[in-house]
C-alpha cells in the first residue's frame, strides 16, 4: 500500500552510510529499498480548485530533464491550458536544480495539486553536463522521479515500482557516472471529472536496456493499473525510451510493448507523429533524433495531440524532450 506524505522523509545519515557501503547486488538493493520510506510513498501537496475536471480537457506528458526552470516550464503548460500534467525526470533537493522541489514549484506557479514519487536516490551530483549547474557540492535530499500536476484534487494515488532489481545500483545498466538506488516507476492517480473518474499514470521506462526489459516493465505497469483502476478510463503518458540502447538504428518500431498494450485493450492514437527529442542545456549535442514519448489510453477519446517545442518564448531549451499535449474526452457511459 502506498503511504502518503506531506514531505517525503529524507535519507538519514545511517541510511546513507548503508547505501555507500552495501554490496552492489540485487539482494542488498532490495534491503535498502525496504529501509528507505520514500521508496514506498508519495509526496502530495500544492493547492488548487476543489471542483472536478471538465469531461474534455488538455493533458500533457513531458520529460522535463531534471527541470532546471520550474516557472518557465509551468508557463509553457499554462499557454496550452493544461489541466493535468504527467511529468518525469523531476528533481527534489538536487544541487543541479538549486536544491528545489521542482514538482512543488511547478504546482505553485500553476495553482495546482501535485503528487511526486521517487524513481532514484541519486548517490552523486549527476552526469558531467549537469554538474555545470551545481552551486553546491552536495544534494540536500537527492530525490529524482515522476510526478503529476492536477487542477482537481486526487481521489486515490499509487506508486507502482517497475524495476525491483536495482538496475542502476548493481551495474546492470552498464558503466554510468550516475550511481543510484531505486528504479523505474510510475505514479497513478484517480481524478474526478464531470463525466466520472479517470485514471492517469505518469511513467518512465528504462533507457539503458533492450526492448525486452521495457516490455516487462510495461507488462508489470498494465497489470498493476488494472488492479488500481478497474474498468475506469485510463491514460498513461511518459517517456517510454522506445528504441533507446538499441543501435544502430535506435528504431522505436522494434519495440514489442506497442502490441502488448493493444492486446490488453489500449491504443496509441493520441500520440502525435514526429520525433520528441531536442538539443538542450544539459544535452547540448544530441547524436540522433528519437521518438521516446507517448500517450497510451483505453476507454477515452481524444484529438489534437501535438508536439509542443520545449522552449521559452526567447527560445531557451527547457528539456531534451518536447512536451506532448492532447485533448482528451471522458465518455460518461464509461464512468457510471
Amino acid at each position: 500500500m502506498t503511504q502518503i506524505f506531506d514531505r517525503l522523509p529524507d535519507v538519514t545519515d545511517s541510511q546513507r552510510a548503508a547505501i555507500f557501503s552495501a554490496a552492489r547486488t540485487s539482494e542488498a538493493h532490495a534491503q535498502l529499498m525496504r529501509e528507505i520510506p520514500a521508496m514506498t510513498g508519495l509526496e502530495v501537496g500544492g493547492s488548487g480548485p476543489d471542483a472536478p475536471l471538465a469531461g474534455r480537457l488538455s493533458i500533457a506528458a513531458w520529460n522535463v530533464e531534471r527541470c532546471l526552470d520550474p516557472e518557465e516550464s509551468a508557463a509553457l503548460l499554462q499557454r496550452h491550458d493544461v489541466k493535468v500534467a504527467l511529468l518525469s525526470e523531476m528533481d527534489s533537493g538536487m544541487a543541479r536544480t538549486g536544491q528545489r522541489n521542482t514538482v512543488a514549484a511547478m504546482a505553485e506557479a500553476m495553482g495546482m495539486h501535485y503528487a511526486f514519487g521517487v524513481e532514484f536516490y541519486e548517490m552523486g551530483l549527476g552526469g558531467p553536463t549537469e554538474r555545470h549547474f551545481c552551486k553546491d557540492d552536495f544534494n540536500a535530499r537527492g530525490w529524482h522521479g515522476n510526478g503529476i500536476l492536477s487542477a482537481a484534487p486526487f481521489e486515490r494515488l499509487a506508486l507502482i515500482r517497475l524495476d525491483r532489481d536495482g538496475h542502476w545500483f548493481t551495474g546492470a545498466a552498464g558503466q554510468t557516472d550516475q550511481p543510484r538506488v531505486g528504479g523505474r516507476m510510475a505514479v497513478a492517480a484517480v481524478l474526478p471529472t464531470e463525466a466520472g473518474p479517470v485514471c492517469v499514470v505518469s511513467t518512465h521506462l528504462e533507457s539503458n536496456a533492450q526492448a525486452p526489459h521495457r516490455h516487462a516493465e510495461l507488462a508489470r505497469l498494465l497489470t498493476e493499473v488494472e488492479v488500481f483502476a478497474g474498468e475506469m478510463p485510463v491514460l498513461i503518458g511518459g517517456d517510454l525510451n522506445t528504441g533507446n540502447h538499441m543501435p544502430p538504428d535506435y528504431d522505436w518500431r522494434q519495440e514489442t510493448l506497442f502490441a502488448l498494450a493493444e492486446e490488453r485493450g489500449y491504443a496509441w492514437s493520441l500520440t502525435p507523429d514526429g520525433t520528441t527529442t531536442r538539443k538542450s542545456l544539459i544535452t547540448p549535442h544530441p547524436t540522433r533524433k528519437m521518438k521516446l514519448d507517448w500517450f497510451c489510453h483505453r476507454g477515452l477519446t481524444g484529438a489534437g495531440g501535438q508536439i509542443v517545442p520545449a522552449l521559452t518564448p526567447d527560445d531557451t531549451p527547457l528539456s531534451d524532450h518536447e512536451c506532448l499535449v492532447g485533448q482528451v474526452t471522458v465518455p460518461a457511459s464509461r464512468c457510471a
